[in-house]
């Protein structure tokens, strides 16, 4: 597969991250620890081709968090693509940390938050990050209500600092972004939505009206057998993967929707970067559109 360019069969090819105008399909690094997100990845050679071969692609964003692992992906990040790109942007996330058994659980003190920023900074071998999600989690399987603006004011006295040059925010509601939003710049976004799950469709708009990226995680997550039926028939009619049906919907149902779809095999990866070359009608946009109220 050639490089992913600027244009493909979604419009616009790039949105603004930060600073930064990224093209909107990235990666994410997540899957390149070891099961569950836990330990060391079963092929480490393996892991930095993905890596690289992600770069050759021409992706110019990659997500990650030193919650993954822990340690295990930044530091995959630095050995395979350091001295890093200019045009490349890493995003990470602080807010938990992983217990002995691999748990996830929340770490929103001051001293975790400022030692998150910091071991992120140490394990991408980096002098500030590009971009950092505050991850909330008053609850693992979802946004909840509550306020955030400790952390959040932790974070944004870290950015003062010049360790951090963008905020974003993950798990959270509508609310939540309004409070983040008086207290910090906001760049990002970062909640599950997908064709089966779109409680975020209202807030990807007003996003969109604000310049402010939208990056859903879960593109396949949580669907019955019907919807994943109906996946799984366009996909056959087209010539595809359900992943790239998927990922191909994702791109053209905001033009602030950046994608980071994740894997350890540089063969998926290249299927990944594929789906922005996908051409979905409007008959095929419609059938999809109904997932979302599919029994």
């Amino acid at each position: 597969m050639s490089k992913i360019q600027q244009s493909g069969t979604f419009a616009p090819a790039t949105f603004k991250l930060g600073s930064h105008t990224v093209k909107r399909l990235g990666y994410g690094a997540m899957q390149l620890a070891g099961p569950g997100v836990f330990g060391p990845p079963k092929d480490h050679d393996a892991a930095l081709a993905v890596l690289r071969e992600a770069i050759a692609q021409g992706i110019d964003h990659i997500d990650t968090s030193d919650f993954y692992g822990p340690h295990v992906t930044n530091r995959l990040i630095r050995e395979a693509l350091a001295p890093y790109p200019d045009d490349l942007v890493i995003v990470t996330k602080i807010g938990a940390r992983r217990g002995p058994d691999g748990s996830w659980l929340p770490a929103f003190s001051p001293e975790a938050l400022t030692q998150a920023v910091h071991d992120n900074l140490s394990n991408l071998g980096l002098d500030v990050l590009d971009v950092v999600n505050l991850r909330i989690m008053f609850d693992t399987h979802g946004p909840a209500e509550g306020s955030i603006e400790a952390p959040l004011t932790v974070l944004a006295e870290l950015q003062q600092k010049g360790l951090v040059r963008h905020i974003g925010l993950s798990n959270v509601t509508p609310a939540q972004i309004a409070e983040g939003r008086r207290i910090a710049e906001i760049v990002c976004v970062q909640n599950q939505y997908n064709l089966a799950h779109r409680g975020d469709d209202a807030l990807i708009d007003d996003l969109a009206r604000d310049g402010i990226a939208y990056v859903p995680f879960f593109p396949l997550g949580g669907f019955n057998p019907l919807q994943s039926s109906t996946l799984s028939d366009v996909a056959t009619r087209l010539g595809a993967t359900p992943m790239q049906v998927a990922l191909a919907w994702l791109l053209r149902r905001a033009p602030n929707i950046l994608l980071i779809p994740g894997t350890s095999s540089v063969g998926h990866l290249r299927e990944n970067l594929a789906a922005g070359e996908l051409e979905l009608s409007d008959d095929v946009l419609q059938e999809l559109d109904g997932m979302a109220i599919a029994a």
